[in-house]
């Protein structure tokens, strides 16, 4: 498997990382559809060997992952040597149907989860290497979480949902400011029964970004939702995105979403099935599906 399309053949993570590490560089190579019909260039050869853009920082690095799940005496094969880089402050789109191992591979990375076999390594940190412990430091300290349904406490104020976690992070944003980035500050003292679904997950976004996460990891966020709440949602996470620099990563199965990340990574039967970079991005705000 390689990361630009190509069948099986374990060179997936340095491929594409060299490839988005000469950033813009002006490329010629053929290309082909992924899953999803988005354009994916499987050949390239650089034109012009500029030095002005510098390699980006690897904020995650997957090498040859799998995850086997044993359901009785029948093996459930997740993820099938799955090997990528995600990078610094980029907002990158993982697609796939379901069960194409999307979300088995965000909670690897979040460290909610372990690869049967394969490494992973969050910067210059093993997170396979790492016991439950490491782990869960792992995800107080750096890793800010948002999920389909919204989890939030019932009996508590959109502002006491948040304050949940300031109370145990290390170097907290005050909840106002983290309800403010996401235009709920007039809304922070209501329960969650007296907001939209819109609103609610927009709660567990600020409570997500709340203690500063470097990484962001959303899983189906607009799953729930209905277009037009789901656009107002996706623009939050983006606004996380350019103003904090929060490294994001958002699965889906609704392609119309890929066109406003950085980079779409596809996923089927569980590997890597395209990578596409968007040479440009449109809005939240632009998408229709």
């Amino acid at each position: 498997m390689t990361s630009d399309g190509i069948s099986n053949n374990g060179l997936a993570g340095s491929r594409f990382a060299m490839e988005y590490r000469l950033n813009h560089l002006d490329v010629v190579g053929s290309t082909s559809q992924s899953t999803f019909g988005i354009p994916v260039q499987t050949g390239f050869i650089d034109k012009n060997m500029s030095t002005e853009n510098p390699p980006r920082t690897t904020v995650f690095r997957a090498v040859d992952i799998a995850k086997i799940y044993q359901m009785g005496e029948v093996n459930v094969h997740a993820l099938r040597g799955v090997s990528l880089e995600l990078y610094e402050h980029e907002f990158v789109v993982l697609l796939g149907a379901s069960g194409s191992g999307k979300s088995t591979l965000l909670n690897i990375l979040g460290g909610l989860d372990v690869p049967t076999t394969g490494t992973v390594h969050y910067l210059d940190r093993e997170l396979t290497a790492s016991d439950e412990s490491a782990l869960t430091r792992y995800r107080r300290e750096n890793v800010g979480f948002v999920f389909q349904f919204y989890n939030l406490i019932p009996s508590l104020t959109a502002r006491e949902n948040v304050e949940l976690i300031t109370e145990i992070a290390r170097d907290p944003m005050d909840p106002m400011a983290a309800l403010d980035l996401v235009k709920l500050k007039d809304r922070a003292n209501h329960f969650p029964a007296q907001l939209s679904g819109g609103e609610q997950q927009r709660v567990a976004i600020a409570r997500a970004i709340a203690k500063k996460p470097k990484v962001l990891l959303c899983d189906e966020p607009t799953g729930a939702l209905d277009v037009e709440t789901g656009i107002v949602v996706l623009e939050a996470i983006a606004r996380i995105n350019h103003e904090l620099g929060t490294t994001t990563a958002v699965i889906t199965h609704n392609a119309a979403i890929a066109r406003m990340a950085d980079r779409v990574i596809s996923l089927s039967n569980g590997q890597i099935s395209g990578v596409h970079e968007n040479a440009s991005k449109i809005s939240a705000n632009e998408l229709e599906w």
